[in-house]
């Protein structure tokens, strides 16, 4: 029987409110004025993160997460391709608010378990986003070089730094005369654009999912909630960086949108730059030093008029570190979210021939490994994967299958035509249209998205769609 839940009910469903969680999350927004300045590389959010950010919610999200674990299964439903972990939306040195070196990204993308990093630099006077970057194989990892410009992700295939481009779509159009990919990226900013040519979109991005954070950006600015929530992120790091995380509703709307104009393919966004942290020293003075990641005063602090400093001051000589806080670091940003790539092999060529034909998921890789996750079309013929169109036929069924159970969703053009909560989920197609899948996990407190799929682009007979 068809089972339909929308995702508001699937929250209110599973979301367990208790009183004493609430008198919790209140003291956390008044005593945990919390001073990280935790622009990881965040955003976007319905729920209150600073309130998830008690002992008791990163308690209960970690113990969760273990058990999930352990309700892993092979999946039934097979494919050609293997699966290959991407994280885009990446910044290193090259950019002006990073400094991270490919060393230090290849080694926390072999920790995240990445096998390929695609680099969005900010064009530089001082370098060229591709003849300076690194490109292919180094150590298991394969890097991509590209930049972040003009509202975009660019990965020509040559260098076109020197090339005007007066507008986004000419962007667009000189990456794509490289054969190139493309993709719009923080489509909060510019949810009006239409541009013609694109590879695809963003459909998350752990910046914009931040930004909409306004209790936790105030709290953030507090030097005392610094200290009150150190312990808390260096004993569930993780899960103190996946507060954050909630379903991007707005992204994939418009997404939606979009696709019904042209193919396009989802991925994720890390916005990975590892620049937000804070380090506390004593100064010259006997005062207390701020600094953040990059090096950037922040604040003093006179022990005098901030009595709870005081403690912390004894035995130590100006210079002498008081405490220091990681809030970022590539690996951290690396296992939250990736777009999961199916390839023949491990190179550049597959890669973008993947992009563009949209044979990809994105994945909320915290909660769960969703490698062995596939979705197809198949009549007793022929079988189509993600990103393909397939002719409508009566015999048409889309198939979805996960390795644990969950809280599954196909949506026709952005709106739920079945859910159903298992490990599989299975659909014969009765109208053309822009197929997706959405797969949930329950955690405690409420259900997480966990995986999102490209569309599979059923096409009726006089169909000729856009490319």
């Amino acid at each position: 029987m068809k089972n339909t839940i929308s995702p508001t009910a699937l929250q209110n469903e599973f979301r367990v409110l208790r009183p004493r969680r609430l008198r919790l999350a209140r003291k956390c927004v008044v005593l945990c004025v919390v001073g990280l300045t935790l622009a990881m590389a965040a955003g976007h959010c319905r729920a209150d993160a600073l309130a998830r950010m008690t002992p008791e919610w990163l308690k209960q999200t970690h113990e969760a997460v273990e058990t999930l674990a352990q309700d892993r299964q092979e999946v039934s439903l097979k494919t050609e391709y293997q699966d290959f972990r991407a994280c885009m939306h990446v910044h290193s040195l090259l950019s002006h608010d990073s400094r991270g070196t490919i060393k230090e990204i290849r080694e926390n993308a072999k920790r995240a378990g990445v096998k390929i990093i695609m680099f969005t630099d900010h064009p530089s006077e001082k370098h060229d986003y591709i003849d300076d970057s690194h490109r292919g194989l180094d150590d298991g990892v394969l890097f991509i070089p590209g930049a972040e410009q003009r509202g975009l992700q660019s990965y020509p295939l040559k260098s076109i730094q020197k090339e005007p481009t007066p507008s986004p779509q000419a962007q667009v159009d000189l990456v794509r005369g490289t054969k190139g990919q493309v993709f719009l990226c923080h489509l909060e900013e510019r949810m009006d654009w239409e541009l013609d040519g694109l590879t695809g979109s963003e459909i998350y991005n752990i910046h914009a999912d931040f930004k909409d954070e306004l209790p936790m950006i105030k709290a953030l600015r507090s030097p005392v909630g610094m200290l009150r929530l150190a312990p808390l992120i260096k004993q569930y790091p993780q899960e103190t960086f996946a507060a954050l995380q909630n379903y991007p509703a707005d992204y994939l709307k418009r997404y939606d949108e979009l696709c019904l104009k042209s193919r396009l393919t989802g991925v994720s966004a890390n916005d990975a730059h590892h620049n937000q942290g804070v380090h506390a020293f004593v100064g010259k003075d006997g005062k207390v030093q701020l600094e953040g990641a990059l090096g950037e005063k922040m604040a003093q602090l006179d022990p005098e008029k901030v009595p709870l400093m005081k403690p912390l001051l004894l035995g130590k000589s100006p210079g002498d570190t008081i405490f220091r806080m990681d809030l970022d670091p590539y690996e951290r940003s690396f296992r939250h979210v990736s777009t999961h790539l199916f390839l023949k092999e491990q190179t550049e060529a597959n890669v973008r021939e993947c992009l563009d034909a949209g044979r990809a998921y994105v994945a909320f890789d915290w909660l769960a490994d969703p490698t062995g996750f596939v979705f197809q079309a198949a009549t007793p013929k022929q079988t189509w994967e993600m990103g393909s169109e397939p002719p409508f036929d009566s015999a048409l069924e889309l198939r979805a299958e996960a390795p644990m159970p969950g809280t599954f969703r196909i949506l026709r053009n952005g709106k739920e035509v079945i859910s159903t909560r298992s490990r599989s989920i299975k659909h014969t197609v009765t109208e053309p249209g822009n197929y997706r899948v959405e797969v949930w996990l329950n955690l405690p407190d409420e259900p997480k998205i966990w995986i999102l799929s490209n569309p599979i682009y059923v096409r009726d007979a006089e169909q000729t769609p856009k490319s």
